[in-house]
Order: structure tokens, then C-alpha cells, then sequence
């Protein structure tokens, strides 16, 4: 009697079991028929990127009393690369940070040394809480006497440490350029031994390598600071240098670095046309990368120009572009930057090269 009622019970338990497994078992797809995988339900669409190249110029004006113009606005300027006129993405007319390296000229005048010597704690005090500032002086060769720090007090403590050195002024006789001599003395006067020979030593003082070696220290400076050489010097350039004007100019415009000049020496003479300032290599290095050249020889103003030269480092405006319709086979171009306000003096950096713009995105 329990067989009769044991046998459709296991069969009814079979047929449940079987009909849960085909409800679980996907379908199968039809022949021929393509499989498609369902994307994850977390995974993202890629990301899409955009490069673009950016050249920041950084811009001073000053009025025609040469004082800082500082309440320009982004529509008062126009800026130019190669002759064409380009959209400003960017404006800015905040002071920013500094990165710089004061170098000082370490064969200077046996007249003017004293007078920098007494000055150079002042260059401290320029600086700000926020400024990086390292040091180099230079002669036959670029020597670095102290590397980048915020710490103001250790920069004042090197250059009161700081001794330098200098060369005579006085004329050199040299008695085998001497004229005519009668016992000993110049046969056309009768005086003793005549004066010959140059007033100062040769000229070894490497200044294209020391800025070299100051723009290369800059090189990797953050891009939100403004990357300066403070250079004080008498100008005085020698014919050895290990790199030429034109390499040096052109690691300075590749790292965005400018240079701005103290000169103890005047580099024309009173009154002669600005123009012609351009002979000066302390000028063309400031006039290539848009800073500037400044000229004292006495401890009070060297002391002034001094935070003159930071404080206008700090606050000039920067204009940023995106170059447009730019000849992609030349390497460097030129800028040009104007202001609509009638009556002000700009200085810009002459160009960029396109191998050293930044690429954002």
C-alpha cells in the first residue's frame, strides 16, 4: 500500500527539481546568432583629453617717469606672436612668489668694490617670507655659494660672510712701449719712465657662463613663482666664455627666467640715446628676456635698487595664450605686447620657443 503512494511522490519531486534548474539555465542563444558581454555596471566611458600649449608672459609697464603702472586691466592689452594677434586666456596683475639667484660679479672695479661690499646685507631685506633665493659669484668661473632656501636670515648670514675681490684701475707702466729714452728718462719731456699699457687687468670675468649656470639652476623652479637672475656686475664680459650669448639667451626664454641688472659702470655716456644701450650685453640679456637694467655705483643707492628691482620683479601682470595659426616649422617666435593707454614704456620677453611651451590640459 505505501509503494502505491511512495512512487508518484518521488516522480512529483523529480519533476519540481527539474523544472527549478531550467528556470536558472540561461537561454541559448540561437545559431548563428553574435553573443554580446554587458559592460560591468562601475565601469566609466574613457576619459577624453585635451592638449593644449600655453606661453606665459610675464609684462612690466612703467609711465614716462619710469614709475610701475599697476591698475591696467586685461582689455587694455593686445599681445602679438610672429605678427599675429592672439586671444589672452589669462590675466593676471597679483604679486607673485619669486625664485631667484643673486649673482654677483666677484672681479669688480678696485673704486666700486667697497661700495657693493658695504651693500650686500640689503640684498636679504629685498626678499620676501615667500621668495626662494640662491646665490653665485663669478669671475673666471660661476661658483654657487649658496643653493635655493626661504631661510632669510642664512642668505643675510652669507653675504655679510661674503668677501670680494676686485682688480686694479690704476695705469700699468710697461717699459718696453716706452719712447725714447735719454739716462733713464723720456727723451721729449725728461721725465721719468712714460705710462704705458691698459688701466685694468685682462678681462677674464665670465659673465655669459654665469648666467648659464643661474638660469640652469632655475630651470626646474615651480612654474607659479617669477624666475629672476639678480645680477650686479660692472658688465665686463670675456671672450672665453664655454657658452655664447645667443645659447645663454636661449636657456633663459626655455625656462621662463629674467634677468635684471645692477650696473656699478655706466654703459654709454650721459646723455647719449637710450637706443644705443642695447651695446651693453647686461642690456641685451635684460632687453631678450623682459627684465630690466638699473644703474648705481654709491652704497645708498645700490641699497635702494635693491627692493626696486624685486618689488618690480614681483609685480609685473602675466598674460597667458594658447598660440594661434603659429608656423609649426620654426622653433622661435617672436612677441610683442601693447597697451592701449597712450604714453607707457613696455618690457616683454622677445618670444618663446616651441620646443620649451608648456602643454596643459
Amino acid at each position: 500500500m505505501m509503494q502505491r503512494f511512495l512512487l508518484p511522490a518521488v516522480l512529483l519531486l523529480l519533476a519540481v527539481s527539474a523544472e527549478a534548474q531550467s528556470q536558472a539555465k540561461p537561454p541559448e542563444p540561437a545559431a548563428g546568432a553574435s553573443q554580446q558581454v554587458s559592460p560591468p555596471q562601475n565601469q566609466r566611458p574613457p576619459a577624453i583629453v585635451t592638449r593644449t600649449e600655453t606661453v606665459v608672459v610675464p609684462v612690466t609697464v612703467k609711465d614716462d617717469k619710469g614709475q610701475l603702472v599697476g591698475d591696467l586691466q586685461k582689455d587694455d592689452f593686445r599681445i602679438f606672436s610672429d605678427g599675429v594677434e592672439q586671444l589672452i586666456s589669462r590675466f593676471s596683475s597679483e604679486a607673485v612668489p619669486l625664485s631667484a639667484v643673486v649673482v654677483i660679479d666677484n672681479d669688480l672695479p678696485d673704486r666700486a668694490v667697497a661700495q657693493v661690499q658695504k651693500s650686500l646685507a640689503a640684498i636679504a631685506a629685498s626678499f620676501g617670507p615667500r621668495d626662494e633665493v640662491a646665490l653665485i659669484t663669478y669671475d673666471q668661473f660661476p661658483k654657487t655659494v649658496f643653493d635655493f632656501s626661504l631661510n632669510n636670515d642664512q642668505l643675510f648670514t652669507q653675504l655679510k660672510r661674503l668677501e670680494l675681490g676686485s682688480h686694479p684701475t690704476q695705469t700699468i707702466s710697461d717699459p718696453t712701449t716706452a719712447g725714447p729714452m735719454i739716462n733713464g728718462r723720456d727723451a721729449t719731456t725728461g721725465v721719468g719712465l712714460p705710462l704705458h699699457g691698459s688701466k685694468r687687468a685682462a678681462n677674464t670675468d665670465a659673465l655669459d657662463d654665469a648666467i648659464y649656470a643661474a638660469g640652469s639652476m632655475l630651470k626646474e623652479r615651480q612654474r607659479d613663482r617669477r624666475k629672476i637672475i639678480f645680477l650686479i656686475s660692472d658688465g665686463s664680459n670675456s671672450h672665453n666664455n664655454q657658452h655664447t650669448f645667443e645659447e645663454t639667451l636661449r636657456s633663459l626664454l626655455e625656462a621662463d627666467v629674467s634677468v635684471y641688472s645692477i650696473s656699478i659702470t655706466r654703459s654709454v655716456p650721459v646723455g647719449r640715446s637710450l637706443v644705443q644701450r642695447g651695446v651693453s650685453a647686461l642690456d641685451k640679456y635684460a632687453a631678450g628676456t623682459g627684465g630690466d637694467t638699473f644703474f648705481a655705483s654709491k652704497q645708498p643707492d645700490l641699497e635702494r635698487l635693491y627692493s626696486d628691482v624685486t618689488e618690480q620683479a614681483r609685480n609685473e601682470y602675466t598674460l597667458t595664450f594658447s598660440p594661434q595659426e603659429a608656423d609649426r616649422t620654426k622653433n622661435f617666435h617672436s612677441i610683442e605686447v601693447r597697451v592701449e593707454r597712450p604714453g607707457l614704456a613696455i618690457k616683454t620677453r622677445a618670444g618663446y620657443y616651441q620646443s620649451a611651451i608648456s602643454v596643459g590640459r
